[in-house]
């Protein structure tokens, strides 16, 4: 028997620089290039507090999510960790939250990525729906058919994405010395509600950290690796988002956040390297974000699919999303549900509202594995338990900053989960 699970253990290949490229390939995407912009045009200036903020709690709940990742190491996330150290409840809640926030996210992706095609072609605004919902169709026919990013393939979109953003701060850098003064004037204007709220934003912004927790049985030394490509790619990633909103605002000033048009909305970055530095530099920023949202989109959906394919072999969900093809690789159906999220989201048009959605209930449901946390023995604990404490209140209290509105609708979500969750039990 314990040759048997040898032979079906991933090799263990992973060092801590692979780690934190694969955390930075799923956190690096719509965070910056489309996240940073609806909360700079909630937070003002404070948009920098506010990315200061995400990383804190982002940190305290990576670490949490890697010491339970040490100690029960299967995929699932925080579904299984529920159902390990809490209640079946608890587990179905987590994965029922992962769904509906991922699935809010990849549509934001999808948003994004439309914004700047459309800011690249000049064309009309209109389109920012239909090129959406073309490329969330694409992205889940690519998935249909089993196709899955490599870890060069990876490597390759985060140079291109980290290119495009390097690029980015220092072509903005000269102007935004020159403007700083005025632009940066006074500094801090928002309220702290509004920085709260926009905190809640941008602590979504940094949860592709979760991808590295995933990597237990593929990292050499996972309890020393996992926790140190967390801390690695997070402090990285601050450093990045923080670097982007200071030379944004103080070379163009908070205004140009300010639009009423989709296409500008969803893409703010291109906008001010249009401004800035006219449209050939535009042109660079608008490949990095298009292919880095891309990749978001693709890694979403197959997240998504491979959590509703758990929850439907476990009876969460409907059991024929656990169905998978003939070639034993793809779970068509849970695909197929996902794409169809995806795109109803889509629908609704509007960034801010899907990005609000997504902050809530993943909030919630990084609440629930810092809630598992608190159940490890001492024995397998890798950190202070104030850390655990630390991240459990900090995102309970976020998200309940984002629009009264939305976190009502994520509570009924919650409230109609338990009751299905209590029909089929």
């Amino acid at each position: 028997m314990p040759e048997n699970n040898a032979q079906t253990q991933l090799k263990r290949q992973l060092g801590v620089f692979a780690a934190t490229l694969m955390g930075l390939g799923s956190i690096v995407g719509t965070g910056v290039f489309v996240s940073i912009g609806i909360a700079a045009g909630i937070a003002g200036s404070g948009v920098i507090i506010a990315v200061a903020i995400g990383a804190i709690v982002a940190t305290c709940n990576g670490l949490n999510s890697a010491q339970l990742a040490a100690s029960h190491p299967v995929s699932g996330g925080t579904y299984e960790y529920g159902y390990r150290y809490l209640t079946p409840a608890w587990g179905f809640i987590a994965g029922w939250m992962f769904l509906v926030a991922k699935t809010a996210s990849a549509a934001t992706a999808a948003l994004g990525f439309a914004g700047y095609l459309i800011q690249l072609g000049g064309w009309d605004t209109n389109l920012l729906i239909p090129l959406a919902l073309i490329a969330a169709i694409a992205m889940t026919l690519i998935v249909l058919n089993g196709i899955r990013r490599s870890h060069i393939a990876n490597a390759i979109i985060v140079s291109v994405t980290l290119l495009s953003l390097c690029f980015f701060i220092l072509t903005c850098f000269p102007q935004a010395i020159q403007e700083g003064g005025n632009n940066l004037t006074p500094l801090f204007t928002a309220s702290w509600a509004n920085i709260l709220n926009a905190s809640a934003l941008m602590f979504v912004a940094y949860t592709g950290y979760g991808r590295i927790a995933t990597l237990g049985e593929e990292a050499r030394s996972p309890r020393k690796t996992i926790p140190q490509a967390i801390i690695f790619c997070l402090l990285l990633v601050m450093l990045l988002y923080m670097a982007v909103a200071a030379v944004s605002i103080a070379a163009v000033g908070i205004d140009t956040f300010n639009t009423s048009t989709y296409s500008a909305n969803t893409a703010p970055l291109e906008r001010i390297a249009q401004t800035v530095v006219g449209k050939s530099g535009a042109l660079v920023v608008t490949v990095g974000a298009m292919t880095a949202m891309l990749g978001v989109l693709l890694n979403l959906i197959l997240g998504l699919s491979r959590v509703l394919l758990a929850m439907g072999r476990r009876g969460d969900a409907p059991r024929f999303l656990a169905r998978l093809n003939q070639q034993q690789t793809t779970p068509y159906w849970a695909v197929l549900f996902v794409g169809i999220g995806i795109c109803l989201l889509i629908l609704l048009g509007n960034v801010k509202t899907t990005w609000s959605f997504s902050a809530f209930t993943v909030l919630i449901y990084y609440g629930i594995t810092n809630l598992a946390a608190l159940q490890l023995a001492p024995s397998a604990r890798l950190y202070p338990i104030w850390i655990t404490w630390l991240g459990l209140g900090s995102c309970l209290f976020l998200a309940f900053w984002v629009d009264s509105l939305v976190w009502q609708i994520g509570l009924g979500l919650i409230v109609v989960g338990l009751i299905w969750h209590k029909i089929r039990k």
